[in-house]
């Protein structure tokens, strides 16, 4: 496989940066706990609190955003670099079942595997996650930035949900990221067809 490294080497790699070395986000990296779809934790004994350096440069242009848009809010990193091993898992997990759409096949690999891709909500003043409409993971269709005119149309979703997703696209935007049809959480940093060609896969 081309432009690999292992999950154990990346420690010394100057193409990746810990997430420790971000200022003003919180972290809760969701497959290191039990709080995800597959319910176990998926990481140890890994540390996968790490992003490319291009993507966590970015983050901290979402940290300056939210600083003076939202003052008091703090972006909360849920996932950021998922190695090959894992995304291999969660496909596995979800065989068989129409659910296998919200996961890229692990052939073609997950931006996430890169370091360039970000699972990430927003904490309000008190520290309290901004109410999405769902939860992370959530893989039903309320989770679907596409279809929230529809959603709230239905009365599925509110204009606050709404609101609080917009708040969220709008620091990640600016930052240079970009969002996905099917997850309010998830974002790429930078075109998927050129990481997977030019960074190397995490494995």
């Amino acid at each position: 496989m081309k432009y690999t490294v292992a999950s154990e080497e990346i420690a010394g790699s100057e193409e990746f940066r810990h997430l420790s070395t971000i200022e003003g986000i919180a972290v809760d990296l969701r497959y290191a706990t039990a709080d995800n779809f597959v319910g176990r934790d998926l990481y140890s004994p890994f540390d996968c609190a790490w992003l490319h350096r291009d993507a966590a440069l970015a983050l901290e242009k979402v940290v300056a955003y939210l600083a003076e848009r939202r003052p008091g809010a703090k972006a909360l990193v849920l996932d950021a670099l998922r190695p090959q091993r894992v995304q291999q898992q969660l496909w596995d997990a979800l065989d068989g079942t129409d659910l296998q759409m919200y996961l890229a096949n692990p052939e073609r690999g997950s931006i996430h595997s890169f370091g360039m891709a970000l699972d990430i909500t927003i904490l309000d003043e008190e520290g309290r996650e901004l109410d999405m409409g769902t939860g992370f993971d959530d893989l039903t269709e309320r989770s679907h930035p596409k279809l929230e005119p529809e959603l709230l149309a239905r009365g599925e979703i509110t204009e606050q949900h709404i609101a609080n997703r917009q708040l969220l696209r709008d620091a990640m935007f600016q930052a240079g990221f970009h969002g996905i049809n099917t997850e309010w959480w998830h974002f790429d940093c930078g075109d998927r067809a050129v990481v997977r060609e030019t960074f190397r896969r995490v494995l």
